[in-house]
Formats: structure tokens, sequence, C-alpha cells
């Protein structure tokens, strides 16, 4: 199987189902974003010392689940595909909740605001929770056209929100000073 179809090659691409999209498709900008924002967690996860293997795991876990949250993004209601995709569900909203909670109660209470910096895993967290932040704003934007699944929104907010709460725990953790804004 070869890499390249050339079927892209005129600006539009297949969702899954087969109905065939231009590249700029608020659906294809969506699961876009969440892709990259997979890819920046697996920066995140080659910056881990080996010590945060436990965080390593988890990471792992998220990146299969925006592998599939990305597949529900690409998949139409409707579509003769959606019985092979396994949509978000509410389980796997209070799964990171859980996270969430467990994350910020192992770092010391906000003082001020946090800085995207600190140990480079910590800054690449920061950074996919920036992309998973615009991916939640293209969710949002499709939403408004089509229909989506609405936990697949509510997952992201909360994904956000876990990536910023494990930045904070592995500065905390390997002893790197949190960044913080200072007024000017």
């Amino acid at each position: 199987m070869k890499l390249y179809t050339r079927t892209g090659d005129g600006g539009e691409t297949g969702l899954f189902g087969a109905e065939r999209v231009s590249k700029h498709h608020p659906r294809v900008e969506a699961y876009g974003d969440v892709d990259e924002a997979n890819s920046q967690i697996g920066l995140a996860r080659a910056l881990l010392p080996a010590e945060l293997a436990e965080l390593d795991e988890r990471l792992a876990a998220l990146q299969s689940a925006l592998f599939d949250l990305g597949a529900d993004l690409a998949t139409p209601h409707g579509s003769p595909a959606e019985a092979h995709v396994r949509r978000v569900q509410p389980g796997d909203v209070a799964g990171l909740e859980g996270w969430i909670d467990a994350y910020t109660e192992a770092t010391p209470p906000l003082s001020g605001f946090v800085l995207p910096g600190g140990h480079p895993a910590a800054a690449a967290l920061q950074v996919a929770r920036a992309v998973v932040r615009r991916a939640e704003r293209r969710v949002v934007a499709l939403a408004g056209q089509e229909e989506v699944n609405p936990e697949a929104l509510r997952y992201l907010n909360r994904l956000s929100d876990l990536l910023f709460a494990m930045a904070r725990w592995v500065n905390h953790r390997l002893g790197v000073e949190e960044p913080q804004w200072r007024k000017r």
C-alpha cells in the first residue's frame, strides 16, 4: 500500500463513509486540529523523563482516544460508516475529570496566572493544550453548521484542562519552577 493516493490533489478529501469535501471544510478543520493536538502530545511524551512513566501511559491512552475522537468528527451523523466508529461517551469525559482532580490535588494551589514553560515536557503539554483549545473552537464552528456529537465538545473542553493540570504536575514533580505571569 502506498502512502500517497493522489485523490486529494484537487483540494478535496474523503470523510469516513466516502463523502468528499473540501480540505477547508469545517469538519476537516476540526479533526485536523485534533490530529495536531495528538502530535503535540506525542512530542510531550518524547520529552518526558523516565521517572514519569505513569504519565507517559496516560498520555498514550489520550493519544488513542484522540484518534477515536478524530474518527468521530470525520464521520457525519447518518453516514453508512457510523456503525464502525466509536463515538465519545459521557464516561470518557468523566474519566478526564477524575484525572484533572488527581493532578490538581497533587500540585500547589494556583497563586496567579501560569505561563507555558518550565520543563520541556511541561511546555509541550501547554502547546498541546493550546491546540486542543483551537480544536474546541473548530468543533463549535462545525456544530453551528452540522450535527456534532456533543460529548466530543465536552471531551475537548476537559482535555485542555487536563493538559494544563498535567503540565503543572510535571513542573512540580520535577522541581522545576513554574513560570508566572508578572504584571509589567
